[in-house]
């Protein structure tokens, strides 16, 4: 309204004169068959015997306005050029016509509606209707528009290829019609039984399905009639079993992450301790050097990328208490379900940092994960945050596609800048804007992984600066918590400034912390950082008892403050949730910063952030400026 307004006059009169065409657009646009029609003496009577008279179905009386009516035709609305002419002529030859309009025919369309032959993809694969996370057109009761927006990266050329995959799991059915093309057997390795053959140990209930199904969701060969279609088709994909046997060990999951680091790029995983809300557990010695060998050495010094899925332990559990999702080497995935809501086996936690889909609350045969399935077969109903973080690796190897020379750095940078909250809504926790406006929630990260937006950003990607670590501070003295009495506690930090190794944007920042209480399960810790980003280290845990063990320098993590300024006051809270009177002891806090000197980057997302707030008080003007000139219109209307 407002671009109107510079006209003056001339836009004004064509308003009052019922709305309709600017002048030079009637020779361009589609002309119909229903015009305005302004009469002289405006009954209803006379309008409705004068459109009868020059072949119109009838005439309905406009609300705004004296004397205009609505003339629309017997048929259907066509572009009839010829024939609308001469409706147009008699009309305006007609003495108790004031003016006549003809109304232009132009283009709207539903909001949130969408189909697949919009998108201009054609895939003859029989399940790639089914997968909503990919194109969401509202199947199976789901919100339009909510996918990875993997479209925008198909058409720009990107589909995975040139980047391998391993599956950490428990097999992959290799000779799969919808894998077969695509599986990559060099890069392949059965640490379960020692030898080269990734194949599932059979089983009458098909209990070892699960990597077959991730990996189909990676990289299902697309246009092949069979089953669905992978969010990186033309990737390759990597068998490495190693979750079926008694017992996990040390050596097992290092030799995982750790195998052929030079060949496969994004190692992808859908596992982790027990979530039963009740264990906090993490990876041993040598697995946690294979992550640090990976993330420094992997695919020629630009590092491995491990995915992990967040937990299903739901609202039981807490994913800060699994230190392989709340690792500052992996990128840390959840899920939601195909109408934005959290799935009920959702863990929260501040170390997550983006989403993707999985299936949940609905009933619909067709809400859950299409994909791949044992012997040959698909499934509908591949589930749970193991079926999230697959369709991260698979938007991820797009991105690698875009750009080969991202770090593993540079992807986590990638995620939190592109992924979006889209339609995403988390029913306990409301989305906030940490100190740089960047946009996250508790339970979902920074948003929904956008395929298209990282593959656009990541071809221009500049490779982030170095990282830098700094201790930032440290309490050693014991103290005393109680409930109903929160323990608050300080650190004010320079964040090592005029050292080699100050951090000025933030990445990741851990509280190590050593904790015993009467019930580990009712405590609940928070943290503020001096920009006033409040994460949620710690949630209560109602199923775990435990009064021994506590948290022995245990890290946890956040990701929310990230690109924020360090430097000031850092407050941790501790306190209890529950009915029953708890105590505990708090024997250390440390604080460890882990970021950039230099992101030039982030200062540019302050600015946006800035601009957003600026356009939307100007949005508010111009609706307030829209109202009144509405109001004058309607106005100068009525006394027309």
């Amino acid at each position: 309204m407002l671009g109107l307004l510079k006209y003056g006059t001339t836009i004004v009169l064509i308003l009052l004169n019922a709305l309709v065409l600017i002048t030079g657009i009637e020779e361009e646009g589609i002309l119909t068959n229903h015009f305005l029609v302004q009469l002289h003496e405006g009954t209803n009577e006379k309008a409705q015997q004068l459109a009868k008279e020059h072949g119109f179905e009838s005439a309905r009386k406009l609300s705004f306005g004296e004397g205009l009516f609505h003339f629309y035709p017997r048929d259907s609305p066509k572009n009839r050029r010829k024939r609308s002419l001469k409706h147009r002529q008699r009309l305006e030859e007609d003495r108790r016509v004031k003016n006549v309009f003809q109304q232009e025919g132009f283009g709207r369309q539903k909001r949130g509606y969408r189909d697949l032959s919009d998108f201009d993809i054609n895939m003859n694969d029989p399940l790639f209707t089914k997968q909503w996370y990919l194109i969401n057109t509202g199947q199976a009761d789901g919100t339009p528009g909510l996918d990875l927006n993997v479209a925008e990266a198909w058409k720009l050329g990107y589909t995975g290829k040139g980047v391998t995959i391993a599956i950490m799991d428990d097999g992959i059915d290799y000779l799969h019609p919808d894998l077969a093309a695509n599986y990559n057997a060099e890069a392949s390795y059965d640490f379960s039984s020692n030898d080269p053959y990734p194949y599932p140990r059979y089983t009458d209930d098909w209990f070892n399905s699960h990597g077959t199904r991730c990996a189909g969701e990676v990289s299902a060969a697309a246009n092949d009639n069979i089953c669905g279609v992978g969010v990186a088709y033309n990737s390759k994909v990597a068998g490495i079993r190693m979750l079926d046997q008694p017992f996990m060990t040390d050596i097992i999951e290092a030799s995982s992450i750790s195998h052929m680091p030079q060949v496969i790029d994004i190692y992808s995983a859908s596992w982790g301790p027990t979530d039963d809300g009740k264990t906090v557990d993490g990876p041993r010695e040598l697995t946690l050097q294979a992550m640090a060998d990976g993330v420094n050495k992997g695919r020629g010094g630009k590092g491995s990328i491990y995915v992990w899925a967040s937990g299903d332990g739901g609202s039981y559990d807490d994913c800060n208490c699994d230190g392989y999702a709340s690792s500052m080497w992996t990128i840390s995935i959840n899920s939601a379900i195909n109408d934005g809501r959290t799935a009920l086996y959702d863990e929260s936690c501040s170390s997550t940092l983006a989403s993707t889909f999985s299936n949940g609350r609905k009933r619909n045969p067709e809400a859950g994960v299409a994909t791949t399935d044992l012997y040959g077969n698909c499934t509908l109903r591949h589930s749970g945050t193991s079926a999230a973080a697959p369709e991260a690796a698979g938007v991820f190897a797009l991105a690698l596609e875009a750009n080969p020379n991202l770090t593993w750095r540079d992807m986590q940078h990638l995620t939190v800048l592109t992924s979006k909250r889209n339609k995403l809504h988390d029913e306990v926790h409301q989305w906030r804007r940490n100190g740089v406006g960047l946009e996250f929630n508790h339970l979902f990260g920074y948003g929904v992984l956008d395929a298209g937006g990282m593959v656009k950003m990541a071809k221009e990607w500049k490779t982030v600066p170095e990282r830098f670590h700094c201790v930032a501070g440290s309490v050693q003295e014991t103290h005393q918590i109680q409930s109903g009495d929160k323990l608050v506690l300080a650190i004010t930090t320079d964040a090592c400034q005029g050292k080699e190794n100050f951090v000025r944007y933030l990445e990741h920042v851990q509280a190590v912390i050593t904790v015993n209480s009467s019930r580990r399960g009712d405590l609940n810790i928070n943290m503020t950082s001096p920009m006033g980003t409040k994460s949620i280290l710690l949630s209560r845990r109602p199923r775990d008892d435990d009064a021994k063990v506590g948290f022995d320098k245990w890290p946890f993590m956040t990701t929310h403050t990230w690109g924020e300024d360090p430097r000031g006051t850092w407050v941790l809270e501790v306190g209890f949730q529950g009915e029953v009177q708890q105590k505990g002891v708090l024997k250390e806090w440390t604080l460890m910063l882990h970021g950039t000197q230099s992101a030039p980057y982030i200062d540019q997302v302050v600015r946006d952030y800035q601009s957003k707030l600026a356009m939307s008080k100007k949005e508010e003007l111009e609706e307030e400026l829209d109202e009144a000139v509405e109001r004058s219109l309607k106005s100068l209307l009525s006394k027309n």
